[in-house]
């Protein structure tokens, strides 16, 4: 399938790769934007952001996990000025947090997903994730499922409330209001974490992706034991659908993307991501973190096999950020941002001074191997 865009002289490789790409979306959409020094060398998209609506270069779509580095980037702010102190208890930010024996797990633990929290005793509903205050409330009042000093568990989608708040304590301010405050405002580019109303129909819808398997039914034996946490992670009981992605339902549901939801629902397009990682990464005139503070969040928290027994290869984090490793390439060590459910992977890698972004709305859950691919396309650039 042809793309649309551009690529500077030195990046034509990335061109066919990307085309692989995007014919790999079945009709649906996708968009790469890479930015190298400060410089843009390459915006490239193509295919459908909603049924009978094509991609164009400013798309915008939901995130998914790569929101999570968003809100990290936004307490590695704060702890570059001062505010945060990533090595005290979330209960000295957050008192209420002390409950139910939270009261001695770190802003780096909850960062690194050893908050125990990933999942909560009780089910939600819809009406809960839609509300700050419930969900602030529901973390408070939950007793950990795993030990903070054990194996990490990954916080799908609590990670957005639980450092959310404590940012939110630190600042006065709403998440919604802190991305366009601290990220947004000061690069000159758009990223919200709970979307304008206005803003709506210009997003891409998600799609099921037709060669995704069938899930596991939700009462079968693949969701006994511990497992059904991990189950929970992602729907929180009855919060969020667990199943196949339709129009309306989850994160294309409108009200959930006006919500402010951290861990999942963020919503951007490529060439503003692409300039936010190149940013972090130190390659901009705006100076978005100091680096000796990416210097100390880049350093490995969670490796390894988590709580809940998964297959290698597996991922590696920081604090809050996700790292290289074999099972998400970016393109050095010195890399650093997350990617996300379906096919999204955002990074600034500070050896090169990249930004990097790809996004789609073809939702692809196994056998993903478009942005690694490009991510490959460009390490050869580079390197050779």
């Amino acid at each position: 399938m042809r793309a649309l865009g551009q690529v500077s002289p030195g990046f034509e490789k990335l061109l066919p790769v990307f085309e692989e790409a995007l014919t790999a979306s079945h009709g649906a959409g996708c968009a790469l934007n890479i930015r190298v020094d400060g410089k843009e060398v390459a915006s490239l998209w193509g295919g459908e952001a909603r049924p009978g609506v094509l991609w164009a270069e400013s798309t915008s779509t939901i995130l998914m996990s790569c929101t999570k580095a968003l809100v990290s980037l936004i307490a590695a702010k704060f702890v570059s000025t001062g505010k945060l102190d990533l090595d005290l208890p979330v209960a000295e930010y957050w008192p209420e947090f002390a409950q139910a024996g939270k009261s001695k797990i770190t802003v780096r633990q909850a960062m690194s997903h050893h908050a125990g929290l990933s999942a909560l005793r009780k089910p939600l509903n819809r009406s809960d994730v839609l509300d700050w205050k419930k969900m602030v409330h529901a973390l408070e009042t939950s007793e950990p499922l795993f030990d903070s000093n054990g194996p990490h568990q990954y916080h799908a989608v609590t990670f957005g409330w639980l450092v959310g708040e404590i940012l939110c304590r630190i600042s006065g301010h709403p998440l919604r209001e802190l991305i366009v405050r601290e990220i947004s405002q000061p690069l000159g580019i758009e990223a919200w974490i709970g979307i304008p109303e206005n803003k709506l129909q210009a997003t891409a819808l998600m799609q099921e992706s037709p060669e995704n398997p069938l899930a596991p039914p939700m009462g079968s034996e693949h969701w006994a034991g511990l497992k059904k946490y991990e189950l929970e992670a992602m729907t929180l009981g009855n919060a969020f659908p667990y199943g196949p992605i339709t129009p309306t339902s989850g994160f294309n549901d409108s009200e959930i993307r006006m919500a402010e939801i951290g861990g999942a629902g963020g919503i951007s397009s490529a060439p503003a991501l692409a300039q936010i990682w190149s940013a972090a990464a130190d390659a901009e005139s705006v100076k978005l973190v100091n680096q000796l503070v990416i210097d100390d969040m880049t350093r490995v928290q969670s490796a390894g096999d988590p709580a809940i027994h998964m297959n290698p290869p597996y991922p590696t984090w920081g604090t809050g950020f996700m790292l290289s490793s074999e099972a998400r390439r970016f393109l050095t060590a010195k890399s650093f941002g997350h990617d996300g459910f379906g096919g999204q992977v955002t990074f600034g890698d500070r050896e090169n001074k990249v930004g990097f972004a790809f996004i789609t709305n073809d939702m692809q859950t196994v056998n993903d191997n478009r942005a690694n691919s490009l991510v490959d396309a460009l390490r050869e650039i580079i390197y050779n």
